[in-house]
């Protein structure tokens, strides 16, 4: 799975059990990049992609240098990795973005990503509010 470019609509915490929470974002996801004549398309599908028992949440996103109308921001990837704790070995997560500039990193267990609404061909690496719709 690669969530490079996706372009993400909502940000939500939820409490969850010992202090953790859960951390659901809604982004388009692109399921395929199509090459036409040195152009490319693309085919997106809205998901639910929700990280689970969240830990040490860290945001940092600056839609202020570069002087940017409010919208939806373009993760670069995700990345994953161990380190030791005094008690336990975490898993975190590294989530650069591409636009506008930022970081979300946190400890989680795992993930969920479901996708609940119709696919959708597309020249942009996101979907309209109209194409934004339930299967």
């Amino acid at each position: 799975m690669s969530w490079h470019d996706c372009h993400v609509h909502g940000f939500r915490v939820f409490e969850a059990e010992h202090g953790s929470g859960e951390l659901q974002l809604d982004l388009d996801y692109i399921l395929e990049w199509k090459e036409h004549q040195e152009k490319f398309s693309f085919l997106l599908v809205p998901v639910r992609l929700q990280f689970h028992e969240v830990f040490a949440l860290r945001v940092a996103l600056d839609w202020a240098t570069p002087t940017a109308g409010m919208g939806p921001f373009s993760i670069s990837g995700i990345e994953k990795r161990a380190e030791p704790r005094t008690e336990y070995t975490a898993t975190v997560w590294r989530l650069p973005l591409n636009w506008p500039e930022g970081l979300l990193e946190f400890e989680a267990s795992g993930f969920t990503q479901i996708a609940w609404g119709r696919e959708v061909h597309s020249s942009r690496q996101f979907l309209a509010a109209e194409e934004r719709v339930a299967a």
